[in-house]
């Protein structure tokens, strides 16, 4: 079972099983380490909710929750 990235509860970890989409964003994505296969960790969101905080490979990264929803993940 996947979900959407940005539905992922603050705190808890996927692992990557899909991009949603083509061309630069997905590229994009892709350029960050956000990979298939990768286990990503959602940190927390913004005080406003947009953007999110995620901790990919040691490294932590800000996505807009647009782009985030592209991205699924199977929750571990």
């Amino acid at each position: 079972m996947t979900i959407p990235l940005d539905r992922l509860p603050p705190g808890s970890r996927g692992i990557i099983r899909d991009i949603e989409g083509n061309g630069v964003p997905v590229r994009r994505l892709m350029d960050l380490g956000l990979v298939p296969g990768t286990i990503v960790q959602y940190v927390r969101a913004a005080p406003l909710g947009d953007p999110l905080e995620l901790l990919v490979r040691g490294a932590h990264l800000s996505l807009r929750r647009s782009e985030a929803a592209c991205v699924h993940v199977e929750p571990v």
